[in-house]
């Protein structure tokens, strides 16, 4: 998990769950709440669930998840 891609800085994750009954899409969420340190049920999958570009949304997002993302695009 970690470092950009693109122009807009999109956050890379890989994971090596198969796209099969959604075990990529709980792999992303598990490895991308663990990276930012929030729990899994922050997160959701809000567009691309059955893409490999994915848009996640962070209910409740700590105060510091911008320098948490950060973190993570500059890695």
């Amino acid at each position: 998990m970690g470092g950009t891609w693109g122009p807009d800085g999109v956050l890379l994750a890989a994971v090596q769950a198969p796209a099969v009954d959604g075990k990529a899409n709980k792999a992303v969420v598990r490895a991308l709440a663990t990276a930012l340190g929030v729990s899994r049920r922050s997160l959701r999958i809000v567009g691309g669930e059955r893409s490999r570009d994915k848009l996640l949304e962070v209910s409740d997002p700590p105060a510091d998840i911008s320098e948490r993302l950060d973190r993570l695009r500059s890695s």
